[in-house]
């Protein structure tokens, strides 16, 4: 049986239980603020970038088989990326 996905929105949806299942391992080693959004990212961005013609369940085991540090370092560096700003002033709730 050969699936086709016309989008990216469709594949997500198709493997989500696979990512819900990762996020929940992820969480129960300590990286409890990884979503399954996150572990899509990562795949799509970095594992899944110059890959040709994945079935599906490649990508599945690809979702159930990375390790939680290479998704935890992904985050970190992407969260880096983000501009910063220097507050100067301070919070409202510390003025009073």
């Amino acid at each position: 049986m050969d699936l086709e996905f016309h989008s990216l929105e469709e594949l997500y949806k198709r493997i989500k239980p696979a990512l819900n299942t990762k996020c929940i391992e992820m969480k129960r080693l300590g990286y409890t603020y990884i979503t399954d959004e996150d572990i899509w990212n990562y795949l799509k961005e970095v594992k899944w970038k110059i890959a040709v013609d994945l079935n599906l369940y490649q990508m599945v085991s690809d979702v159930l088989n990375t390790e939680a540090v290479l998704i935890d370092d992904y985050l970190k560096q992407k969260l880096n990326m983000k501009n910063r700003k220097i507050y100067f002033e301070e919070e409202e709730h510390e003025k009073d």
